[in-house]
């Protein structure tokens, strides 16, 4: 027997899925024989499967974000391997995260799965099934298309095993698509609420067969279904929320959101600063040291967008200001906490790209006392990044009630959720699969719908391309955590990373044998752990 005081039950004390519905109590001294056949117990183990997510999400960001085409380290170095695939190896710091998270979201769910037919049953259970094996289905998504093939587990492991065997990718997106078709007419066809829906599902299904149409063992019909599943998603729905009241921080669950990784105070307050996410602390330069004042907040200096991430944006393009921190005042949070910024003293103002002589010559004078950035400037290539506010600042994540320091162990401290799909992404997989699938008139209308929202010109027949898809997927999703999963999806990783990261070379990823580093190597903790002396290594890494 397995006693509720392991790995999963200590997250049940201490994690939470969804501020309105993941509030339970730890049981002590209960094995999980008793305790999971219980409906309170049920309902703490789908909590824990939610919770999941949060490990998932709300660490370090660099498996979803470095050595990509859009974000490079500022002052603070990033862990070399995944930002410059020069050195990535089986031991490289951070290889590991998604293997350890997503394999101990697979094992929650498949627990779930398993204690289904045992415990109490209520009215809703086949629908809390039909989540879990999305849930396991999402998981298994971001480990395929991290590390290729990896152990295909769907039963519940009650004791330890020592030796496992590696499936083929083919094989896992197969399990995927099995779990996401299941779970489709199961789940909820409401509105989402924190817990995977139709929509939810339909999105997944979508972005699965997208990927998988790619690949040299893709259906026949994967383009034409993953557009079939974004429409489907769409289901008619325009984009009318601006740009910028997407990302307020009172407006995460609004009427575009499809799923997101939920976050609050109340569920995190246990453990301050380790049981939130570190997303508003990516994406621009340090503070200063202000943040300890209660005047700023804290940014890695990592993952700053790019001469060539800024350069994607054109005048008028809503999205400039949208995701951008252009004016910083005194107090950085200002911004958010009041409305009459008028009397407000500008501490920083970075420059567009369109500003002219005269539009600085305005702007300093009626500011004398900032600090006027000129575009070119504020990029890690441009700025003196020895010195602090250098490089521009990512506002679209930022909690104005989350702690201002903390690094380190204690950076966790943002409660906002992390948004993982919204309804811009599904017309933008729209316009890609679309496209794939031979139908780029279609493809250029769905991805017009968004240029339509930012308030730029349509692209045109002659610019739509995979490309031209890239550039919009980085205006619309900078920083949501997709940037790798793109451009290794498209084949663009290595021809875009070498071509605007200021590190990396093309040469960077030929690894042993010429095998190129689009995968990352399986770690070496689960090699060394696992006695199956044939589990393969991937090829650029043997």
């Amino acid at each position: 027997m397995k006693n509720i005081i392991s790995i999963l039950a200590l997250t049940l004390l201490f994690l939470a899925g969804c501020e309105s519905f993941l509030e339970e109590e730890n049981k002590s001294n209960v094995t999980a024989e008793e305790f999971y056949v219980t409906e309170e117990g049920y309902s703490a183990l789908i909590n824990a499967n939610y919770s999941a997510l949060r490990e998932i999400y709300g660490d370090f960001a660099w498996l979803f974000c470095a050595g990509t085409d859009m974000y490079s380290e500022g002052r603070d170095s990033e862990p070399v391997g995944l930002s410059r695939y020069s050195n990535l190896n089986s031991s490289s710091e951070g290889v590991d995260h998604l293997y350890k998270t997503c394999f101990t979201a697979v094992q929650r769910a498949n627990t779930a799965i398993y204690y289904a037919s045992l415990t109490e049953p209520t009215a809703d259970l086949d629908q809390r099934v039909a989540e879990m094996k999305a849930l396991r289905a999402h998981a298994y998504f971001l480990l395929v298309q991290t590390y290729g093939g990896v152990p295909l587990i769907t039963d519940l492991i009650a004791d330890a095993i020592v030796t496992f065997d590696r499936s083929s990718a083919e094989d896992i997106y197969t399990q995927i698509v099995t779990d996401l078709t299941e779970a489709l007419p199961v789940v909820s066809a409401g509105a989402f609420d924190g817990r995977v829906n139709q929509k939810t599902v339909q999105f997944l299904l979508a972005k699965v067969l997208l990927t998988r149409g790619y690949e040299s063992f893709a259906g026949a019909t994967d383009f034409a279904d993953a557009a079939a599943y974004a429409d489907a998603v769409i289901g008619g729905q325009a984009l009318d929320i601006p740009f910028n009241d997407l990302w307020l921080p009172t407006n995460e669950m609004n009427a575009e959101t499809i799923f997101s990784v939920q976050f609050d105070q109340g569920s995190t307050s246990a453990v301050q600063g380790e049981l939130g996410n570190r997303q508003q602390n990516f994406f621009g330069s340090y503070t200063g040291g202000t943040e300890v004042a209660g005047k700023a907040p804290y940014k890695s200096y990592n993952l700053c967008p790019n001469n060539f991430a800024l350069s994607l944006f054109e005048q008028g393009d809503e999205r400039w200001e949208g995701t951008f921190m252009t004016t910083v005042y005194d107090r950085y949070f200002d911004y958010f906490d009041v409305e009459d910024k008028s009397t407000l003293d500008v501490a920083h103002f970075y420059a567009p790209a369109w500003y002219t002589a005269a539009d600085k010559l305005a702007f300093t004078t009626a500011n004398p006392d900032a600090t006027y950035h000129d575009y070119g400037t504020y990029d890690p290539e441009g700025a003196d990044i020895s010195g602090n506010w250098a490089t521009i600042i990512v506002k679209k994540f930022d909690d104005p009630k989350a702690q201002f320091g903390a690094n380190g162990d204690k950076g966790r401290t943002s409660n906002r959720d992390v948004v993982i799909a919204r309804l811009a992404d599904a017309y933008l997989v729209a316009a890609e699969a679309y496209l794939q699938a031979g139908d780029a008139t279609t493809g250029l209308a769905k991805l017009n719908v968004v240029r339509a929202r930012a308030n730029v010109a349509n692209a045109t027949a002659g610019e739509f391309d995979i490309d031209y898809i890239l550039d919009e997927r980085g205006r619309e999703l900078l920083g949501e955590y997709h940037r790798w999963f793109d451009l290794k999806r498209t084949g663009k990783l290595v021809e875009r990373a070498a071509a605007h990261h200021m590190w990396i070379e093309a040469s960077n990823f030929v690894g042993n044998g010429g095998e190129m580093k689009v995968l990352r190597p399986i770690p070496q903790s689960a090699l060394d752990l696992n006695q199956n002396k044939d589990f393969a290594q991937n090829p650029a890494y043997n």
